[in-house]
C-alpha cells in the first residue's frame, strides 16, 4: 500500500516536471541569435567601461545578439532598479540609490564611441523621487544633442503618473519620438502592472501627440489577450494619436512573473501588422521577437 501510494506521487511529480519542461520549450519561431562577435564585444566593452546600464541585460531582450552586433543597443538612465514591480518585467525591483547627474555624460562619450547615429533611451521608474526622474531625462536629452551633434532620439519614458509638468520636461527637450508603452490590453493592465493604469498610459500618448512630437507604443501578445481586446487597443491608440505600434510575444523571465498562455505563431503577427496599418499607424513592427526599439531607427521618418 505505502509502495503503490509512494509510486503515485512519484508518477504526479514527473507528470508536474514534464509539463514545466514543456510550458519552457520554445516554438521553432522563436528562435534567438545567440550573443557574440566582435561587434557584439565592442558594445559590451564600452557599456561596462562606462558604467552604464542597458534594458537588453536588464529586460533579457531577446534582440540582444542581433542589435549589439549590428552596433546598436538601448540604455537605461536612472539606474537598474525600477520602485515598480510588474508581473512581465526581468528588470529588478526594490530601493534605488541616488540619481547619477553624471550619467548623461558618460553616456554621450558611450554613443560616440560606439558611433551611434540614432539612439534609444530608456530608464526604470522612479517613484521615490518627487520628479519621478523628468529632471535627469530633460538634462539627458540636452547633454546628447549637444555632445553628439546630429543624432536623433527615441525616449522610452515612464507614465510619470500622468503628471503634464514632468511629461513637458522631456517633451520640451524635443527628442524625435517619444515612446511609453501600454504593455497589454484594458482587461490585463491590473493583473501585470503595477501602479501604472491603462487609461493614465494613454493619457500619455495623448499629451505626446497633441505636443507634435512623434508617440510611439507597444504591446506584448501571449498573456491571455483576445483579439477584439487587441484591436481596441490599437483603436485607443490611435484615437489618442500614436503613430508607431510595436507588437511582441510575451516572454516569462523567471518562475515568479506571469506565465506565458500562449505562442503567437508568426502568421498572427503578420495580420496585426497590416490591420494595424489599415487602421492608420504609420508604422507597425509585429512579430515574436520585437521588443520596444526593434528598428527603432527607421521611424523617425
Amino acid at each position: 500500500m505505502v509502495h503503490s501510494l509512494f509510486l503515485t506521487i512519484l508518477a504526479l511529480n514527473l507528470l508536474k516536471v514534464k509539463k514545466a519542461f514543456e510550458r519552457k520549450r520554445l516554438p521553432s519561431w522563436m528562435r534567438m541569435k545567440m550573443p557574440g562577435g566582435d561587434r557584439y564585444m565592442h558594445v559590451k566593452e564600452v557599456v561596462d567601461s562606462h558604467h552604464l546600464h542597458t534594458i537588453c541585460l536588464s529586460g533579457n531582450c531577446p534582440n540582444i545578439g542581433e542589435c549589439w552586433a549590428s552596433g546598436t543597443a538601448t540604455f537605461m538612465i536612472l539606474g537598474d532598479v525600477c520602485t515598480r514591480a510588474c508581473k512581465f518585467c526581468a528588470v529588478k525591483t526594490g530601493r534605488p540609490g541616488p540619481v547619477d547627474w553624471n550619467e548623461p555624460k558618460r553616456l554621450a562619450e558611450s554613443i560616440r564611441v560606439m558611433g551611434i547615429r540614432h539612439a534609444v533611451i530608456t530608464s526604470v521608474d522612479r517613484d521615490d523621487l518627487e520628479d519621478k526622474g523628468a529632471g535627469l531625462w530633460s538634462k539627458t536629452i540636452e547633454v546628447l544633442k549637444k555632445e553628439v551633434p546630429g543624432i536623433t532620439m527615441e525616449t522610452l519614458i515612464p507614465d510619470f503618473d500622468g503628471n503634464p509638468d514632468l511629461l513637458k520636461k522631456v517633451i520640451d527637450k524635443q527628442p524625435d519620438v517619444i515612446s511609453h508603452n501600454m504593455e497589454t490590453v484594458r482587461r490585463l493592465t491590473p493583473l501585470i502592472r503595477t501602479r501604472a493604469k491603462y487609461d493614465i498610459s494613454l493619457k500619455v500618448i495623448r499629451f505626446i501627440s497633441e505636443s507634435g512630437i512623434t508617440s510611439k507604443s507597444g504591446i506584448m501578445l501571449g498573456l491571455g489577450e483576445k483579439e477584439e481586446e487587441v484591436l481596441e487597443t490599437m483603436d485607443d491608440l490611435i484615437e489618442a494619436g500614436c503613430r508607431i505600434f510595436t507588437i511582441g510575444q510575451y516572454l516569462q523571465p523567471t518562475l515568479k512573473h506571469m506565465p506565458v498562455e500562449e505562442y503567437i505563431h508568426p502568421e498572427k503577427f503578420d495580420q496585426y501588422r497590416e490591420t494595424g496599418l489599415q487602421k492608420g499607424f504609420k508604422f507597425v513592427e509585429s512579430g515574436p521577437l520585437v521588443r520596444s526599439s526593434y528598428h527603432a531607427e527607421k521611424h523617425t521618418g
